[in-house]
């Protein structure tokens, strides 16, 4: 089972969301000055590598990753001997065996040479606890008017939305974990999805038919009516990481859809985290939360099914709402039970759900899930498709030091039918 830990603090986090825009063109216009005056700075001892940010974690000068390694000596187990986890790969600095002989004799471990993604697990760490400048959180602000956003990739994005230029893969390591999500969502909306109609791409008809609903809210410059609808909602069932997001990281999809509101609705038992408290909170009624006139989040620390059989969020409207459900391990046996329960609620709706997974055997196995035991009553929006808006940065389940993923790698989507087939040759 993979164990989701609240995003750790950084030390030099810098958040600007006034006056950002001249910052950012100061800064391309110093690249480009070097660029053409061939200038390369210095290497500053600050900058991340593979070699200066490498400590093996059970004795890491981070007190929270000699931590993690405790519990992974406590609560995994060596894949070779079945027994406790003692050793830690000298290759990589995680615990990942029992000993050094079991170490040696997993022949697996080296032939794939998963220590490579271990050790880079392993920096990508010990780089956030680092405390060095990060100014790739230095995020741009309002994107101007006359600047349009690229989706083809993460390099295009970035550029035309004015970020700092990551040149690094600590600085899109750090900086796609984040953003990961609101722009995973934004691809999708957005008019310039990646994501084209079949037989180019994984969209179904039925999948435009929704999307272009969602559109219609979306770009009302584009339509006659004048009328000021209310807010789009965004539900993000089994809330957890994306819960624990900074607020202005979530004020991306303001930039992406500056002429329209934005309810986000973090729903599920692990979406409200006290930070002082360490620990998740749970309350009878919503946590309400205004960044801005055009944004607000909603904390509902019951499961869906619940709130919509007490009707809570009706009525809903295809126009107007849209779910995600980032990893919902819909298959798994802990959490089945529960999407069971919540599924015929998502199809009732006729809206719009969209679900991710860590890698592909993880999102086939959500897939099929879902068309099995609903497959009668919901159309397939979004075929199983590579996310391009997956994370960069490797995360390593703690009970099993050889499970090791990245966040929304796979996505598909579905909806409720909207007409139901009609028997033709009935007598």
């Amino acid at each position: 089972m993979l164990t989701t830990l609240p995003l750790p603090r950084l030390a030099s986090y810098k958040v600007a969301l006034s006056g950002t825009y001249s910052v950012t063109q100061r800064r391309h216009f110093g690249e480009f000055l070097k660029s053409v005056f061939c200038i390369d700075p210095a290497p500053s001892p600050d900058q991340p590598t593979m070699e200066n940010r490498f400590h093996p974690w059970d004795k890491s000068p981070c007190p929270d990753l000699r931590m993690r390694a405790a519990t992974i000596k406590a609560k995994a187990k060596c894949p070779v001997t079945h027994k406790d986890i003692n050793y830690t790969c000298p290759l990589s600095g995680i615990p990942t065996h029992h000993s050094k002989e079991a170490w040696e004799q997993d022949k697996e471990y080296h032939r794939t040479q998963k220590w490579k993604i271990l050790k880079k697990v392993n920096v990508y760490e010990h780089d956030l606890r680092s405390g060095r400048p990060f100014p790739e959180f230095d995020f741009p602000g309002e994107q101007s008017g006359d600047m349009t956003v690229n989706f083809q990739n993460w390099d295009t994005y970035l550029y035309t939305r004015n970020f700092f230029s990551m040149n690094t893969e600590f600085q899109m390591a750090v900086v796609t974990k984040m953003l990961t999500f609101p722009v995973t969502i934004a691809s999708i909306l957005n008019q310039f999805s990646p994501y084209f109609l079949q037989p180019k791409g994984p969209l179904h008809m039925e999948g435009l038919k929704s999307l272009a609903a969602l559109r219609y809210t979306l770009y009302p410059e584009n339509r006659a009516s004048s009328i000021k609808q209310r807010p789009i909602r965004i539900f993000l069932l089994n809330a957890r990481s994306e819960s624990l997001l900074p607020s202005h990281v979530w004020k991306e999809l303001s930039y992406l859809f500056p002429e329209v509101g934005f309810e986000l609705h973090f729903v599920g038992p692990q979406c409200l985290f006290d930070r002082e408290k360490k620990k998740f909170i749970v309350k009878d009624t919503p946590v309400v939360k205004r960044l801005d006139d055009s944004m607000c989040f909603y904390f509902h620390t019951q499961d869906f099914h619940v709130l919509h059989k007490a009707q809570d969020f009706f009525p809903y409207d295809p126009y107007q709402d849209i779910f995600f459900c980032f990893h919902p391990r819909y298959a798994s046996e802990e959490l089945e039970e529960t999407w069971k329960k919540a599924l015929p609620g998502l199809l009732e709706s006729k809206c719009a759900v969209f679900s991710t997974g860590y890698h592909k055997q993880n999102i086939d196995r959500d897939f099929n899930w879902v068309t099995k035991n609903f497959g009668k009553d919901l159309d397939v929006l979004l075929d199983r498709t590579k996310n391009i808006y997956g994370s960069t940065k490797w995360e390593l389940n703690d009970l099993n030091p050889q499970e090791v993923f990245q966040f929304n790698q796979w996505l598909f989507g579905f909806r409720g039918k909207r007409y139901h087939a009609v028997n033709t040759n009935q007598n």
